[in-house]
């Protein structure tokens, strides 16, 4: 029987290899290598669009738009820190990845994915100021609280995963790990690792919940709010106009927690393994996509949407 040498908690001589997408014939490696780099040049070019407008357009210098910039600057990280390496990946076959590399990776992959989630709460904050309290909009969401509000986001998603990393780190690895990913997800590398992986396993569970779930229900939680006054006003021209300002907003925070729903069906049906790393795959993509196609349809609204004499039903 070969005998498996694990190597100490945090050995930096371990090198990661990549199993990529294993039932994908080698004959259409270049096929998804042409669609992944697509599909980055699109969320490249999309969100640097959308970044350009809002910086050169004094007009554009409202609360939501900031919040916006920061969103597409989020999608930009979030994909450059993965794509890069599945397009060397299918097109070169390189799959390795040191020790560093992938840990950085996996860092810097959940803590903007989680940014964003922060920052889709934090844009529907926002909204609810603007529609439910419009007096109050302007010493409610001051460019001062804007980056408060922005960088607790940043903040809070940088500094929540890092416990996580640092105990991952410390598990015990063999000379060469297999990972069964695309990229150096956290699940994937516990599950390389020699050590008990049910510790780390269930910390991945724990934060996953906090930052998909709690963030999704202050979401809702701020809609709900936008929902009771919208039906409150007796004009139908009222509602469309004050509704339509979110609707951008939505479409986001529906794509982003579409994707999210895909890959935890992917990991806990009893599905082959390719289909959990082709959620994955969707997720670290199909937001980012898109997300400027959704963005584009943002209302040019100033944020006092709702005027204070309009007809709502008390």
């Amino acid at each position: 029987m070969e005998t498996i040498t694990c190597y100490g908690s945090g050995d930096s001589s371990t090198i990661f290899y990549l199993m990529g997408i294993s039932s994908l014939p080698k004959c259409l490696f270049l096929p998804v290598f042409f669609v992944f780099l697509l599909l980055y040049m699109l969320i490249l070019m999309g969100n640097a669009l959308i970044l350009v407008a809002v910086v050169a357009k004094p007009s554009l210098h409202e609360p939501m738009y900031f919040f916006l910039i920061n969103l597409s600057t989020l999608d930009i990280l979030v994909t450059t820190t993965t794509v890069p390496k599945m397009l060397s990946l299918f097109l070169l076959g390189d799959r390795f990845l040191s020790f560093p590399a992938c840990f950085l990776q996996m860092y810097l992959f959940r803590s903007f994915s989680c940014s964003e989630a922060f920052i889709l709460v934090v844009m529907a904050y926002d909204r609810y100021v603007a529609i439910c309290r419009p007096l109050h909009y302007p010493v409610l969401m001051t460019p001062q609280t804007n980056a408060v509000l922005a960088t607790s986001a940043w903040l809070t998603a940088l500094l929540l995963h890092i416990p996580a990393v640092v105990r991952t780190s410390q598990m015990a690895f063999d000379s060469i790990a297999y990972i069964y990913h695309c990229f150096c997800d956290h699940l994937a590398v516990v599950q390389a690792s020699c050590s008990d992986t049910t510790p780390q396993t269930l910390m991945g569970f724990c934060i996953a919940m906090v930052v998909s779930f709690l963030p999704l229900l202050l979401v809702l939680l701020s809609y709900a709010h936008i929902l009771t006054l919208v039906l409150r006003i007796n004009s139908q021209e009222g509602r469309s106009k004050t509704f339509s300002t979110c609707s951008s907003h939505l479409l986001v925070v529906g794509t982003y927690y579409s994707s999210i729903a895909l890959a935890y069906v992917a990991y806990r049906a009893d599905l082959p393994l390719d289909f959990h790393i082709m959620g994955n795959v969707v997720f670290a993509i199909l937001t980012p996509v898109l997300n400027p196609v959704s963005l584009d349809t943002l209302a040019p609204l100033h944020p006092h949407i709702l005027d204070p004499g309009a007809d709502v039903t008390i």
